[in-house]
């Protein structure tokens, strides 16, 4: 009965107990995975270094030759550009200049033609008070020569 009872013990934990089995597969699976991706990875390492080394011997003298070929051509025009450049901006300044004195003759003529104004009010002041002053004159004059003729009996 002993032996049943362990027998039937082995037997239900072989059915029911799983873990040795799942272990052992996860250990076959990790072990091939890692295989795999190392693998993988050294694939993809030696594709960079290839990558890396046709690009040093074949596309970088290459480049070196065309930038070598063409950079005189790229300074000529860069230089033709900045000298297009300046003659905008000095285009712009000059226009800037002339808008610059045109407001400011403007303003002058509106001064001077303010001062005109000023100049032709004053101008009317003074001779309202000549001819006032004229006019008093008059009168004084003529009061004086009424006077000195009462006086005088010549």
């Amino acid at each position: 009965m002993d032996r049943i009872a362990k027998d039937v013990g082995e037997i239900q934990s072989r059915l029911i107990d799983h873990r040795p089995v799942t272990q052992g597969e996860i250990r076959y699976f990790v072990r091939e995975f890692e295989e795999k991706r190392g693998y993988r990875e050294n694939r993809l390492l030696e594709k960079l270094n290839k990558m890396v080394v046709e690009s040093n011997e074949q596309v970088l003298p290459k480049c070196s030759e065309h930038m070598q070929e063409h950079l005189c051509d790229v300074i000529t025009r860069l230089e033709a550009a900045n000298h297009m450049a300046d003659r905008v901006h000095q285009r712009e300044l000059e226009a800037h200049q002339v808008t610059t004195l045109e407001l400011s003759m403007e303003h002058c003529k509106e001064e001077w033609e303010e001062f005109l104004k000023e100049q032709q009010r004053l101008r009317e002041e003074v001779d309202e008070e000549h001819a006032k002053a004229v006019g008093r004159l008059s009168t004084q004059y003529s009061e004086m020569k009424k006077d000195l003729s009462k006086l005088s009996p010549f």
